[in-house]
């Protein structure tokens, strides 16, 4: 039951993590992360370089005092004075002890070094290799995000009914062309054109009439006798019959 219980409030706990989880801002937190280690990595190295050039000074701070223990012994030696020259030969040994452990240490300080500086570049190395995957997969997720975005557009035309009210009113505007032109094709397939150009023929001779007239009346033109005045023949109506007397 226990189990039971503890599992239960597990996956509770997991699909809420699950959903508060964004991808994204946890990869951007992780690059920030690895860019804070940077700092603390270089601090480690700088360490282990100052314990190795500590043990470098020491060392040769003990070669030197052996050095100069070794002329002082000889000297006495040279002097006829043993017992000086045994002093000196005590702390020459002590020297020369203590000078050994330090080489050992020294030896011990570089390989440190050496390890820290190729985990240093190693990190960073893996450092770049996952910022770069992280900087990849942001612009994947925002490209899907962005795609995401354009496919809600699409669906909601047709969720929202934008696509069965385009086609509708472009049908309508469709059948309301097409009426308007069989509408002026009627009319003017209901004009009499003949007449119509009979009807302009008449007002162009009228209006000319009008303006002979002006002229007349104006003394621009003069009268024309009678006997050129030609008669209109007058237009009848089918077929000319000669009637036989």
């Amino acid at each position: 039951m226990w189990k039971r219980f503890t599992r239960a409030i597990r996956s509770l706990f997991g699909s809420f993590v699950s959903k508060i989880e964004d991808p994204e801002l946890i990869l951007e937190q992780n690059m920030r992360d690895l860019n804070d280690q940077v700092p603390r990595m270089n601090e480690q190295v700088a360490m282990v370089r100052a314990n190795l050039s500590l043990l470098e000074r020491e060392r040769d701070k003990h070669a030197a005092q052996i050095r100069e223990l070794t002329g002082k012994m000889k000297a006495g030696i040279q002097m006829g004075r043993d017992d000086v020259a045994a002093q000196y030969a005590q702390r020459l040994q002590t020297e020369k002890a203590t000078l050994a452990q330090i080489e050992a240490q020294l030896v011990l300080a570089k390989e440190a070094h050496e390890k820290a500086l190729m985990v240093r570049k190693a990190f960073m190395r893996e450092k770049e290799r996952k910022t770069q995957e992280a900087m990849a997969a942001i612009r994947d997720a925002q490209r899907a995000k962005w795609q995401a975005k354009v496919a809600d557009a699409l669906e909601s035309f047709k969720v929202a009914g934008v696509d069965a009210t385009h086609d509708e009113m472009v049908r309508k505007v469709n059948e309301r062309a097409a009426l308007n032109e069989a509408r002026m094709a009627m009319a003017l397939e209901s004009v009499d054109a003949p007449s119509v150009s009979l009807e302009e023929e008449i007002e162009k001779m009228q209006a000319m009439d009008l303006v002979k007239q002006m002229k007349l009346e104006m003394g621009l033109l003069e009268a024309s006798p009678l006997s050129e005045v030609s008669e209109v023949p007058e237009k009848t109506l089918g077929k000319k019959v000669d009637i036989k007397s």
